[in-house]
């Protein structure tokens, strides 16, 4: 769950506390972002049997100035340590480094799913379980793959997919990946600036 809160002392215990009345346990937090007064920070959660989420939100709504931006189901494997799992992995397989940062972007970056595509081809070269099989022009529905920056795809961009949310990053190769977040929320310039720095890292 992400979750905005003020950025000053005692927000995140009273945030913490809100979800200990659901009976919600919390595995891990991370400090994705802080701006203006406040922070924004992923919990990793597990709710007990039978509690619904909305109840999750209700409770964390409830601290003054506290908005939770997003809620979704993630691995259990999920961790902290996972942008230095994956470069491991990278630098122990340079070769094929652009496609494992592709299969564990979803982990990485909790992304619905992410592609890799040959920009100067315009094909697909390696996708997560929940991506679009992308033809010619579903790659070029992305829009440009030459720079990083992240984007809102419309309502119908590809027959039967809704709007959604991508961050786009070119490798020195002629490869781009493209990160998806289906309905949200937006990526954060500090994601934005991990995705660029892995993308850079790989040979």
């Amino acid at each position: 769950m992400r979750v905005a809160l003020p950025d000053r002392p005692g927000s995140l215990g009273a945030v913490a506390t809100a979800m200990g009345t659901v009976g919600a346990d919390i595995n891990a937090v991370e400090i994705v972002e802080k701006y203006e007064g406040y922070a924004v920070d992923d919990f990793m959660l597990e709710l007990p049997g039978g509690v619904p989420p909305d109840s999750l939100i209700t409770a964390c709504t409830s601290v003054p100035g506290v908005e939770v931006v997003w809620l979704s189901h993630y691995p259990e494997a999920w961790g902290l340590q996972a942008d230095v799992d994956v470069l491991n992995a990278m630098t122990e397989n340079p070769a094929h480094a652009e496609v494992i940062l592709t299969r564990e972007s979803p982990q990485v970056f909790r992304v619905t799913w992410a592609v890799l595509v040959d920009r100067v081809a315009g094909r697909l070269l390696a996708h997560t379980d929940l991506a679009p099989e992308l033809d010619a022009d579903g790659v070029r529905a992305l829009g440009d793959l030459a720079v990083p920056r992240d984007d809102e795809l419309p309502d119908g961009w590809l027959p039967g997919w809704g709007e959604t949310m991508i961050a786009v990053a070119p490798f020195r190769s002629n490869a781009t990946i493209v990160l998806a977040r289906r309905g949200g929320p937006e990526f954060l310039k500090s994601e934005l600036a991990r995705l660029r720095h892995l993308a850079a890292l790989a040979q």
